[in-house]
């Protein structure tokens, strides 16, 4: 019987001992594409993940203009939306060749891509409030153009399957963090904070139907944005230094955290599109805060990231019984974000992911190269029957011939 060759190159990955993976992130920050090249073995709760190396590779600063042009915005310029969904893809095919060549490695060493794209909205429903339709999300980068221009089969748009089966599409760190970080005998909190913060709760009774994965709120999209306001040449608040100079502002931070979000129930999610400089400048006028200075604004923010995420963190029973908090993400430099989750998280014992074989910023890389494992190898794993975590496999298979 003929059988596609495509089809029997999958199959003959599946099968393989190991299997090895390059997993992508491009984040809200749009600062760089990190990539990280992973070893894997088994799937399921058996999966195995050695994280081989690791790299940020800088956009330039071409790539974040023409991102920003239609990012996070409701009204923009559909010709070019339609334009940048190929070129994204070709512009980071360049860099994953780049590293490749770097390493003295070639395509054919390479099982598959995991390609998470670029996110330029996203929309759950929550946030919308549009009664006839559901969540929504929208990542750029074809997984094609990228198949063809590296010449590796690529996984890509993960989020929509999740939406499809009932979830909102993010986030998505949940499936990846219980199989490679999950540890009998320890609760685990697993605190990502990139743009929007978000975090697994890993229980130490290995129990499924108890994990779950949430966003908090921002973690450093407002910080990123005001910074980058005032100081064009800079892209955030390097080690909290302009936080650190300021004043948590009372008023102002009552401002920014009164909004319905924080009241709905887990797990949910957010994105820069709800948390934006428009809706500082929403707090500011609501708290008389207008004529605040540059430093106090930022100590603000940084205060009320750590807030919400604390907030949110203390609702878990584990939270007060002396879990483990791993933290990954750019927030984690961010020495006055972490020295307030500290002061507010006092029984939890705070680490970095890096005591587990992964470094912090590569996290959400591995996790998408934990998902397209999954995709190709597994998808015997069950997460319970509740809303917001189905039980699937994700990503849209590209082939490069």
């Amino acid at each position: 019987m003929a059988f596609n060759r495509n089809l029997q190159q999958l199959t003959q990955i599946a099968a393989k001992e190991t299997r090895t993976i390059l997993g992508l992130m491009s984040g809200t920050s749009v600062d760089g594409l990190d990539i990280a090249l992973c070893r894997f073995t088994g799937n399921g709760a058996a999966t195995q993940m050695e994280l081989i190396d690791f790299e940020i590779i800088a956009y330039a600063p071409d790539f974040r203009a023409e991102i920003k042009t239609i990012f996070s915005k409701k009204q923009i310029d559909f010709e070019k939306l339609c334009l940048l969904n190929p070129w994204v893809a070709t512009q980071q095919s360049a860099l994953i060749l780049a590293f490749l060549q770097k390493r003295g490695l070639q395509a054919a060493e390479i099982d598959l891509i995991a390609s998470h794209g670029q996110t330029v909205y996203h929309a759950p429903k929550a946030l919308h409030q549009k009664t006839k339709f559901g969540n929504a999300t929208l990542q750029i980068g074809d997984g094609d153009h990228m198949a063809i221009e590296t010449g590796i089969i690529t996984i890509s748009d993960f989020r929509q399957k999740h939406i499809a089966a009932g979830g909102e599409g993010a986030p998505l760190a949940v499936y990846g963090d219980y199989l490679i970080f999950s540890k009998a005998g320890e609760d685990r909190i697993m605190l990502n904070m990139g743009g929007i913060a978000n975090f697994t709760y890993l229980p130490g009774n290995l129990n499924a139907h108890e994990v779950f994965c949430t966003d908090t709120g921002p973690g450093n999209t407002l910080m990123d944005a005001w910074i980058h306001e005032h100081f064009p040449d800079q892209y955030f608040d390097k080690d909290g230094r302009l936080a650190s100079e300021g004043n948590i502002h009372a008023a102002l931070l009552a401002a920014l955290k009164d909004h319905a979000f924080f009241e709905q129930p887990f797990p949910k999610t957010t994105g820069p599109e709800l948390f934006n400089l428009a809706y500082l400048s929403t707090a500011q006028q609501k708290s008389n805060t207008s004529d605040l200075n540059i430093a106090d604004v930022m100590a603000t923010l940084n205060r009320f990231t750590a807030e919400t995420i604390a907030e949110s963190v203390l609702k878990l029973d584990a939270a007060n019984a002396g879990a483990h908090l791993y933290a990954s993400g750019g927030g984690m430099h961010n020495t006055v974000l972490m020295q307030h989750l500290r002061d507010l998280l006092p029984k939890l014992s705070f680490h970095r992911t890096e005591s587990l074989g992964v470094h912090p910023d590569a996290k959400e890389a591995v996790l998408f190269a934990v998902l397209a494992n999954e995709c190709i190898a597994g998808g015997n794993v069950s997460f319970g029957d509740r809303p917001g975590v189905p039980n699937i496999t994700m990503g849209k298979i590209s082939f490069p011939w």
